[in-house]
């Protein structure tokens, strides 16, 4: 269920592969998500149409290697869980794609079960007994309104 941006500066298909991986990996280690739940938008920059623009904020001093990792989850995890997905992600990053762990900006959102859908336009997690197939036809009319009095 998390939903995961990684934007890097001048990566190609297999560095951007490897941080994907390495993120995800992070997640299901730390946090504990599935293997197989898996959404991401892996984004190179090249710079010439698009790039990423970074300062020295807090000391930290970056450069071209610079990876922006946006991650939306569900609330409810502890300060101590998400500080260590923020290491093994690091840390994962370094070993798997070569990036420097201070180049590593993370930042993570939170939401609740009904800002999730994941298909067919249901909020599966809001209504855990909505179907996961296709809803049935839509009423152009709208839905019934009350009965007439008498009726």
């Amino acid at each position: 269920m998390p939903f995961v941006r990684i934007d890097a500066l001048g990566a190609d298909r297999d560095r951007l592969d490897a941080l994907g991986r390495a993120v995800h990996d992070a997640m299901v280690e730390t946090i504990g998500f599935p293997p197989d739940d898996r959404f991401q938008v892996l984004v190179g920059h090249q710079g010439d149409v698009s790039t990423l623009r970074y300062d020295d904020y807090l000391g930290v001093h970056r450069d071209d290697g610079v990876v922006y990792i946006a991650i939306t989850m569900r609330s409810g995890r502890p300060p101590e869980r998400k500080k260590a997905l923020y290491r093994r992600i690091a840390e994962l990053a370094q070993e798997y794609a070569g990036t420097e762990p201070r180049n590593v900006f993370i930042v993570l959102t939170e939401n609740e079960s009904v800002d999730w859908s994941f298909g067919h336009g249901l909020a599966q997690y809001a209504e855990p007994s909505a179907p996961v197939g296709p809803p049935g036809p839509i009423d152009p009319a709208g839905p019934p309104g009350p009965a007439a009095e008498g009726s």
